[in-house]
């Protein structure tokens, strides 16, 4: 049987299906049309609910400070003892309401049941009230915050239907009561815009605060619907689905309410939509198919000859789709491989050719002969004065060359490379005595740290050669501290340092990507410490001409078992 070319497949597949989704949308759309009005209700109720819920807590505890706070002013205590700066208490009160979305009443009332301050016109009504009913209750209970549901009509024509009240104590005595009463109007600001059909707050026995509808009123002003089950319940012949939450006190409920029943005439209308939709794309999906394959098939061309041409070892076969699909995203990837690739190869080629240096530096000879002809020479001297000295050196330097002459090992334990460190540093010291001195202060706790072998070594020879250019003697100081996760290494002296634009010259080179100048030790250094850890890592230095100079080595943290040869 003749296999099917891409192009060919694609667009067999696509007709073939065609019918099929569009059939399949029709009859998902018919069945699931009914449920996504229903759950857009649902969803709808519980947002506004939640909505609804927090501007109720936001203007409660509002209320609540604004009455607490006024409670314990000197200003109204002053006002209830003596009658006095009832103005300011006003502005006091004025500068409050004015700011809140929800407004009030204001009454300040004394402990013989005088009226000292109100934001209303004489109500006797209202002033009965308050007299007969709140203020006994504050003064059995002086302490609490006092929050009643109940409408009161003022004679405006506004009417409150929040009471919030508090007793006003001075030296543990009842001096005077503050009185604040929510506007109804307000609270109905409140609750109307929100995405459902009746929105009602109640206190915790369903006494209506307020509605957006009052067909949910019933006696006594409560909240009392026929509940069909949990979540449903019915008003007037109708089927809510209801949503019910509190404010965190517990001190009010949130009903949100939305009809459950389907706008026939909307679905007509959707099923119509629907219908002459689905036409439109059964046309347009069969023009459409012949386009679509052949785009996807050209994708597919230009990756298979991108790999071909890599499979040949060309590893610059980059390939450009711009197709805004899958197939650019993988052709996006194919191209990031093939960079990754030729920088791996570009970076091995070069960490090869700095090992092969390397290598061939410690063949030729690992130290400079200059120093192991001033190493001879001092043991020739020595010979004649002190055997032991001279055979202290002799071990020493058979030491050095030992294992500075082994390449089998690329990474060592710090420990292990800082003792050829202080061999190093002892064998200078021999020939300098006392016009040498250095000092390590290392971590115990890194000396089984893993470290590129001789990581300090060439530093410190050339803090020693150009140390003493101008002067006779020299300080070394050797430190290392973790930073996180990596060990920094500083090697400081106090030699002749290096003049300014030298130094700037110096930077540069170890930091170029390139270097062809042969012996440049310290850009050797730095830039195998950047192919082996990355690009974080590597070697800084710093110098001030005759104060001297400060190189500093960043690597990272290596334990045991995390070594790489």
């Amino acid at each position: 049987m003749k296999k099917k070319s891409f192009k060919e497949a694609t667009k067999s597949l696509f007709l073939k299906y065609t019918v099929v989704p569009i059939f399949i949308l029709i009859i998902l759309f018919t069945l699931f049309t009914i449920v996504i009005f229903h759950l857009k209700a649902v969803y709808d109720a519980k947002q506004s609910g939640e909505q609804i819920k927090e501007r109720m807590t936001e203007v409660y505890e509002v209320y609540q400070e604004e009455i607490k706070k006024m409670a314990e002013s000197s200003l109204v205590m002053e006002s209830l003892n003596y009658h006095n700066d009832i103005n300011l208490v006003y502005e006091d009160f004025y500068n409050f309401n004015n700011q809140q979305e929800v407004k009030s009443s204001f009454f300040l009332i004394d402990a013989n049941d005088v009226f000292v301050a109100s934001t209303n016109k004489s109500n006797d009504e209202v002033n009965e009230d308050i007299l007969n009913h709140i203020i006994p209750h504050l003064e059995k209970y002086p302490d609490d915050l006092l929050s009643i549901v109940e409408k009161t009509n003022f004679s405006h024509g506004q009417a409150s239907t929040i009471t919030l009240g508090k007793a006003v104590k001075q030296d543990d005595q009842i001096i005077g009561y503050l009185i604040y009463m929510l506007y109804e109007e307000d609270f109905q600001r409140l609750i109307f815009g929100e995405k459902t059909d009746i929105a009602v707050i109640t206190d915790t026995y369903n006494h209506i605060v307020v509605t957006s509808n009052e067909i949910v009123q019933g006696l006594m002003n409560k909240f009392q619907p026929e509940k069909q089950s949990n979540s449903k319940v019915q008003i007037e012949n109708d089927t809510y689905y209801m949503n019910q939450t509190e404010t965190a006190d517990n001190t009010f409920r949130i009903y949100t309410l939305n009809n459950t029943e389907t706008d026939k005439a909307v679905l007509i209308l959707y099923f119509i939509f629907i219908g002459i939709t689905s036409a439109f794309l059964f046309i347009l999906l069969r023009v459409l198919a012949e386009k679509m394959s052949r785009r996807n098939s050209e994708s597919i061309d230009k990756l298979l000859i991108a790999v071909d041409q890599l499979k040949k070892g060309d590893l610059t076969s980059y390939v450009e789709i711009y197709t805004g699909d899958e197939f650019e995203t993988l052709a996006n990837q194919y191209n990031t491989m093939l960079d990754s690739l030729n920088d791996l190869l570009s970076r091995n080629r070069e960490l090869s050719e700095i090992k092969k240096v390397n290598e061939m530096k410690i063949l030729q000879s690992q130290f400079n002969p200059h120093f192991l002809f001033n190493v001879l020479e001092t043991v020739r001297y020595t010979m004649v004065s002190n055997v032991d000295k001279a055979q202290d050196i002799i071990l020493l330097l058979s030491s050095l060359l030992r294992y500075s002459i082994n390449q089998n090992i690329d990474q060592v334990m710090l420990e292990k490379d800082l003792n050829y460190t202080v061999d190093y540093l002892k064998l200078h010291k021999m020939r300098f005595n006392n016009r040498l001195h250095y000092f390590l202060d290392i971590p115990e706790e890194i000396n089984t740290a893993y470290v590129p072998k001789l990581l300090l070594q060439p530093i410190i020879e050339n803090a020693i050669k150009y140390g003493y250019q101008h002067q006779t003697t020299l300080n070394i100081w050797i430190n290392a501290k973790v930073v996180e996760n990596d060990i920094v290494f500083t090697v400081e002296d106090d030699g002749s340092g290096i003049e300014a634009q030298k130094l700037t010259d110096l930077q540069k080179k170890i930091l170029a990507s390139e270097n062809n100048q042969v012996g440049i030790g310290l850009y050797n250094t730095h830039r195998r410490l950047r192919l082996q850890f990355g690009e974080k890592y590597g070697l800084e230095i710093n110098s001030i001409l005759n104060q001297g100079t400060i190189v500093r080595i960043i690597i990272p943290y290596l334990k045991g078992g995390e070594h790489r040869v």
